[in-house]
């Protein structure tokens, strides 16, 4: 299986490869990952999905709270459902 056939792996490569530069800029916050790169940072998850699903499909792009150490690794997948 490579890295492209599971969906958002290269997302949460990018989040474990850059966490300790995350930490420093967004430390506690809920960090939206897409394309190698953070598109927006948010106080809580559900605001982080409301508002990048404005802009970006679900399903498209990581949420994950950006906290030091190996316990905060977290695997949230979101399906393209729409919200209500």
């Amino acid at each position: 299986m490579t890295s492209d056939s599971v969906p958002l792996e290269r997302e949460f490569r990018f989040y474990l490869a850059n966490q300790s530069n995350l930490v420093e800029k967004y430390n506690g916050r809920f960090v939206v990952i897409k394309d190698d790169k953070v598109i927006g940072d948010y106080p809580n998850e559900i605001e982080a999905i409301t508002e990048t699903s404005k802009i970006h499909e679900p399903g498209t792009f990581l949420i994950q709270k950006c906290e030091p150490g190996p316990e905060s690794y977290t695997q949230t997948f979101h399906s393209r459902v729409a919200f209500t």
